[in-house]
């Protein structure tokens, strides 16, 4: 099994997703060991030589940064911070993202700034390599002074406390550490903190939310490019020098792939009726393009954060320096968790009313696209769906970085709400892939209606690819296996797009 190695250099999505999609077992560097040791040596020598209060460290937390706590008490400091704030209620946080979760907390702690032990790195590599998930839940983090709650759940197994998913069950994680054959770690001073301050449950949903993202941006460009064709529409709105005049990267992007999509269309390219067609069509370049740029930006954000040191305090040892900041604070993530719940909302907006369209009974297509309509309904009532999912997707829209709730007696006073908007993103991924699959479902139905002319060759393979998973529909039928099956076939069908349109969205 291949291993990749936790280092200082960038861990681009590239890696990070082939470590999640090929199991690859984790383990630290030489140099990340050497810089953790170095930290670690740093600190136990700074609290050796110094007197007086130094935040977490010797101190209580939050508003009781004040109460200083005495040498022999500083590892029950930190496994009571473990304990008191696992306080998570809600769903349990799925388990991709639990591993997404243990893998930027290693990363985050590797740079040696955050003074802890290397038996406590090395820790959380064993749970991941052994494939031990603590359970954590979804609600609790405000996202400020990192996720507390969260990352409290997913640590208190180091400590032979809580529980975690493991070989196919949920277990008290003593039993787990048993059967791996690992020992809990007793935490030295500093260590609870650098555990739960950070950033890792809103920089893990958000990493996950961009791999379905990056995917479901490219199949909105397909999906879309097959009803247009279904549809009959117009190639003139996807003309590159109308959309090099308005220089927007993803609109240019998203132009080019529909053209690749649809080249040497018979459909497309024969003579139409109407002079032009619905929004939904005509401005897929604008409305998938905004989106588009809109992903791209906030996977500059996550970019960023999962290469990132956000606990605190941050340890400096070569400038012989700890500091007490806000690398913790989850306001670059939230803005970007909520910009990407938005920029995918439209996305399946659009989609919404092109399946709209298609069952409208225009351009010599049949009422709801059944052959005898009145006696079959048809897919009447696939669009009522996809509306209400579309119309939860609005609901779902409404930021979450614009809330601030003061906490901790006044001394958190200001925070991100970032998690709220990790979990609710999540929510319109799904959404989104449910939307697209509808679409599919209508756009593949349609098609068949303009035979026996043809669409692209790619659009004809990636129909008849569909075909074997759901088959045209005649009469009416019960519907939602085939719904299921067009999701299952989203997620799994390979996208096998012209190789100058694979890099990027």
């Amino acid at each position: 099994m291949e291993t990749h190695y936790i280092s200082p250099e960038k861990l681009v999505y590239k890696q990070l997703f082939g470590i999640l999609r090929d199991h690859q077992q984790l383990a630290l560097s030489d140099e990340s060991v050497r810089r953790i040791i170095h930290c670690r040596e740093y600190l136990d020598n700074k609290l050796a030589t110094t007197e007086g209060p130094v935040y977490g460290i010797n101190t209580g937390f939050g508003s009781l940064c004040n109460v200083e706590i005495s040498k022999e008490e500083l590892s029950d400091l930190q496994k009571n911070l473990v304990m008191s704030h696992a306080c998570g209620f809600g769903d349990e946080v799925p388990e991709e993202i639990v591993r997404i979760m243990l893998l930027l907390k290693i990363q985050s702690l590797s740079y040696g700034h955050s003074g802890v032990q290397l038996q406590t790195v090395q820790g959380l590599v064993d749970f991941f390599n052994a494939g031990i998930l603590p359970v954590v839940y979804e609600q609790g983090s405000l996202g400020a002074s990192g996720d507390l709650s969260p990352l409290a759940h997913m640590s208190l197994p180091l400590l032979g406390l809580g529980e975690v998913n493991y070989g196919g069950r949920r277990m008290p994680s003593q039993e787990a550490l048993r059967m791996a054959g690992l020992q809990p770690v007793e935490l030295k001073s500093k260590e609870g903190l650098a555990l739960l301050n950070g950033t890792q449950f809103m920089g893990a949903y958000g990493v996950f939310c961009l791999m379905r993202s990056f995917r479901l941006s490219i199949l909105s460009d397909v999906i879309g490019a097959l009803s247009l064709d279904a549809f009959d529409g117009r190639p003139e709105p996807f003309y590159a020098p109308l959309h090099e005049i308005r220089q927007h990267k993803g609109q240019i992007r998203t132009a080019e792939r529909i053209r690749k999509i649809l080249e040497g269309s018979p459909l497309l390219n024969r003579p139409k009726a109407d002079v032009q067609d619905p929004y939904s069509f005509r401005c897929i370049p604008q409305v998938h393009g905004a989106s588009k740029d809109s992903i791209n930006y906030v996977a500059y954000v996550f970019s960023c954060e999962m290469n990132a040191v956000t606990d605190n305090p941050t340890i400096f040892p070569d400038e012989d320096l700890i500091i007490s900041g806000g690398n913790f604070h989850g306001q670059p993530l939230a803005l970007a968790l909520d910009n990407l719940a938005i920029a995918l909302s439209e996305l399946g907006n659009i989609s919404e009313r092109r399946t709209y369209q298609l069952i409208s009974g225009k351009r010599n297509l049949p009422h709801f696209l059944v052959a005898r309509p009145g006696l079959n309904s048809g897919f009447m009532i696939p669009q009522y769906t996809a509306a209400s999912i579309v119309s939860q997707n609005k609901q779902l829209c409404t930021p979450a970085s614009v809330d601030s709730i003061e906490s901790s007696q006044g001394q958190e006073d200001h925070v991100s709400m970032g998690a709220n908007a990790a979990t609710k993103a999540l929510r319109v991924v799904n959404n989104l892939e449910r939307i697209l699959a509808i679409e599919l479902f209508n756009a593949a139905q349609a098609l068949e209606f303009r035979r026996p002319a043809l669409s692209s060759g790619f659009i004809e393979n990636f129909v008849a690819a569909y075909r074997q998973e759901v088959p045209f529909i005649e009469n009416d039928v019960f519907m939602h296996p085939y719904m299921e099956n067009s999701v299952a076939f989203l997620r799994t069908v390979p996208l096998d797009i012209p190789d100058a349109l694979i890099p990027g969205i």
